[in-house]
């Protein structure tokens, strides 16, 4: 790698520059074509996103679940696992979060234990959906991809069967949600000027912080990139190569979970069908812009909730559908993994990736012959 050559610096920043370069001017041309002017677009976005802490508490409450699905999906990328999947993961999660919002007799006063033991819960709905796309890869030789998309699905005909039946609203009939869930249930604002819950702010952080240190200090992220690399040689090196895969699967999943009793216990104050928002998509988006780099994802997920946010006032401000940031994010993510292929081609010594694949499989070569 030649982090120190001023040509491959040069390279790489072009590389990361052109594709934002060429989505923004693409994304200009659009708005003149409607006859609007690019610059009021972009106010409007800010205004959007930024005129007040109200309007930043709702970016970051977008912000938290795409984080913690991104991070997951960091996990299964870096094994070489494509877990799409993840958004009906969110969803499971979600369920039990919303079984135990309804059914766990704690009052008031415990409502920060409440908080912790239905979290848990959503990270162990994540954990088992996530569990089953392994079990279907590794056991049975189903593709992570056919499997995550028809558990999608599935899921999602789950929580409509709950909402429409055992868990309809007392009115009855309903199949647009759940009733709200009981107050000590629900995850506290942190003010009126500024509402999103603090603790999964700290909980994304922590995240964050756990999730780096286990992929680059730890025997664990060590096997995760072998697996990616060549899952034939880790296996060969003494790597287990079945259970690395499926711990990359459970922690993709219990953090999705977890981002799914967000939408349920805060965003909604109660159980929809859908309740994902598409958030797992995203991040698969997030992740592809980012080349699999964690260190990046807060930011890029900030990026990300900021615009879909601001968007809404497209539609009351300049009378364009707010599907526009939909379709600059599109772009951006179209010309970044197109300059990312011409960049393989045409100077593959230029990206700046952890470790070559041959890196990683010497390295858990040399870990494994020092095991005792």
């Amino acid at each position: 790698m030649n982090i120190g050559n001023p040509r491959a610096i040069a390279v790489r920043i072009t590389f990361l520059l052109l594709p934002i370069a060429i989505s923004l001017a693409i994304g200009a041309a659009l708005v003149i074509a409607v006859g609007r002017d690019p610059l009021e677009v972009v106010d409007a976005l800010w205004k959007g996103a930024f005129k007040d802490t109200r309007k930043l508490g709702g970016v970051v409450n977008f912000w938290i679940p795409l984080t913690l699905v991104s991070i997951g999906l960091v996990v299964t990328f870096r094994a070489g696992l494509w877990n799409i999947g993840v958004e009906g993961q969110m969803m499971m999660g979600a369920l039990f979060a919303s079984w135990g919002a309804q059914y766990i007799p704690l009052g008031e006063s415990l409502a920060p234990l409440l908080h912790l033991i239905l979290i848990a819960l959503a990270a162990l709905g994540g954990m088992f959906w996530g569990a089953v796309v392994g079990a279907l890869k590794i056991r049975l030789g189903v593709n992570e991809i056919f499997g995550g998309v028809a558990l999608n699905a599935l899921v999602n005909v789950i929580s409509i069967y709950l909402i429409s039946g055992p868990w309809q609203p007392r009115i009855g009939g309903s199949a647009q949600g759940t009733e709200p869930f009981p107050t000590p249930a629900l995850l506290p604002e942190f003010s009126a000027r500024f509402p999103t819950n603090l603790f999964m702010i700290a909980l994304v952080i922590a995240a964050f912080l756990i999730v780096m240190v286990m992929l680059n200090a730890t025997r664990w992220g060590l096997n995760l990139k072998a697996v990616g690399a060549n899952m034939r040689s880790a296996l060969l090196l003494g790597v287990a190569t079945e259970r690395t895969s499926m711990s990359a699967f459970l922690v993709c999943g219990a953090l999705a979970g977890i981002a799914g009793s967000y939408r349920v216990l805060f965003t909604f104050d109660n159980l929809r069908p859908l309740a994902s928002g598409g958030i797992g998509f995203l991040g698969l988006l997030v992740v592809l812009l980012l080349s699999i780099r964690l260190l990046w994802v807060p930011l890029i997920a900030f990026a990300f909730a900021a615009i879909l946010t601001g968007s809404t006032r497209l539609q009351i401000a300049l009378k364009l559908d707010s599907s526009l940031a939909g379709v600059l994010q599109g772009l951006l993510v179209l010309f970044v993994i197109l300059f990312h292929g011409v960049q393989e081609v045409f100077f593959p010594q230029t990206l700046e990736d952890d470790e070559t694949a041959e890196d990683s499989v010497s390295s858990v070569s040399s870990v494994v012959k020092e095991k005792p």
